[in-house]
């Protein structure tokens, strides 16, 4: 290789805090600007807020209820009706309740995979049995409907937990162009005092003129290497986006939730759920294409931190407390809270003229057991719900069922690949969109499009 570029490469490395995003900024940058990215049409892209309720969240006591079957499976809490004659959903979601007109409920979930890991990379890439390189939703998007801004077009918010591998910080078989921009990990997260987005950050002894004169030096050695080698490259152009990036306001401003007046973050809930989705906002606002949002609703007060799974409610057996309880594994905290913060996230890009573009996502990577033991219920990927919002859904629908105690799907199951068709059709992307460079393999779904679930 000839010793140019190795130099070229090893500054690079160096500009600015490029390598603390856990990616190479500038190749991210010239990914973005690949064929169907940038030159696609003047409408507004389609983006997404995929809310990852990690650990498993109860269908039986949110959106599935069923107040007919035994006490050991229908639990504590009622049905309450919605502003749509004929859906009920559970009493802890009063605010959702009243804008069931502005999402649909999937209540026909369904895979095979009872373990966290294998579960939620089901999940998470709409395969039923992914590889390990397969890619998660948002890596997909950041390759076929990139940012148009000088914004990252992946972000990820609130880590998971450890019992899962961290193949949601990849990009898969795509690449480390296509991986996320994590913010937010355990108790360092936007609801705590003192919160700072770090990722831009430069190293304490390069300043900004510095970062400069190391990209003008950069740029004079990729030049050397262009004309003595006849290959023209724009890596330069990209290098500049990312220092831009860097040093500018416009990603700044995007994360920097004291920009926002007190009472609308007070309207998410000052918990890690809502602030880290009122951030997502945020980011979509200024061009972000796809923000994944850990679903953790934070601590109680005066509650130690164990982990982020804050659905995974196995009850007293595990050590967690009662699934219908007030502590941070308990139905009675992570409910609220969710009710609180997504009513507010509808609501909020409703009023903004956003939801139309927008796609709103929630849904863990199974649902938990009909039958409750020792105050909790286990893994169940049998059936499950999720909530769609946004980007051409029917609000007011309920699509699927399950049985009479919620243990099994009855009529019009979703498998992984049409869920992952439904989302790429929501975005804008054709689901047999090919991601290999051949342009024959690897399609970004195998399923179909679920069409009813649109209006």
């Amino acid at each position: 290789m000839n010793p140019i570029f190795r130099i070229s490469r090893r500054r690079l490395l160096q500009i600015g805090s490029i390598g603390a995003l856990g990616l190479g900024l500038p190749q991210l940058l010239q990914a973005s600007a690949e064929p169907g990215g940038s030159r696609r049409s003047a409408r507004r892209e389609k983006s997404c807020i995929f809310i990852v309720q990690y650990g498993g969240a109860s269908h039986h006591d949110s959106w599935d209820l069923k107040p007919d079957a035994p006490e050991d499976i229908r639990g504590p809490y009622r049905p309450i009706p919605t502003n749509v004659p004929g859906i009920q959903i559970g009493e802890l979601l009063p605010k959702l309740a009243s804008m069931a007109d502005r999402y649909c409920l999937i209540r026909s979930m369904t895979h095979s995979n009872g373990g966290h890991d294998g579960g939620m990379h089901i999940c998470m890439t709409g395969h039923s049995v992914p590889t390990v390189e397969t890619p998660y939703f948002g890596s997909v998007v950041a390759k076929v409907r990139p940012s148009t801004a000088n914004m990252p077009s992946y972000v990820w918010l609130q880590n998971l937990a450890g019992d899962v591998q961290p193949r949601y910080l990849t990009g898969g078989f795509l690449g480390s162009a296509y991986s996320p921009l994590r913010v937010g990990t355990d108790m360092d997260n936007p609801a705590e005092p003192g919160f700072r987005v770090r990722a831009f950050d430069t190293p304490a002894d390069i300043s900004q003129d510095r970062m400069r004169q190391r990209l003008n030096l950069l740029n004079e050695a990729q030049g050397r290497a262009e004309r003595a080698t006849g290959i023209e490259s724009n890596m330069h152009r990209f290098q500049e986006r990312a220092v831009d990036l860097l040093t500018g306001p416009q990603a700044r401003r995007a994360f920097d939730l004291e920009l926002e007046n007190r009472s609308m973050r007070d309207r998410y809930g000052r918990h890690a759920l809502g602030q880290n989705l009122l951030m997502a906002r945020r980011l979509i606002e200024a061009g972000v294409r796809l923000v994944s949002v850990t679903a953790w609703a934070g601590l109680p007060p005066g509650e130690r931190f164990r982990n982020v799974q804050t659905w995974d409610m196995h009850g007293n057996g595990a050590g967690l407390g009662s699934i219908f309880g007030t502590g941070a594994f308990g139905l009675g905290w992570a409910l609220p809270n969710v009710d609180q913060a997504v009513s507010a996230l509808l609501e909020d890009l409703d009023v903004r003229g956003m939801l139309d573009d927008t796609l709103v996502v929630m849904v863990g990577e199974f649902g938990r057991s009909p039958r409750i033991t020792n105050a909790g219920r286990d893994h169940w990927p049998a059936v499950y719900s999720a909530m769609l919002a946004g980007a051409g859904i029917r609000g007011g629908y309920v699509h699927g069922s399950s049985d009479r105690q919620g243990g099994y799907v009855r009529d019009a199951a979703v498998r992984p690949e049409a869920f992952g068709a439904t989302l790429f059709h929501a975005l804008g992307v054709a689901p047999e969109t090919r991601l290999s460079p051949d342009g024959f393999t690897r399609p970004a779904s195998t399923g179909q499009p679920i069409h009813s679930l649109f209006v």
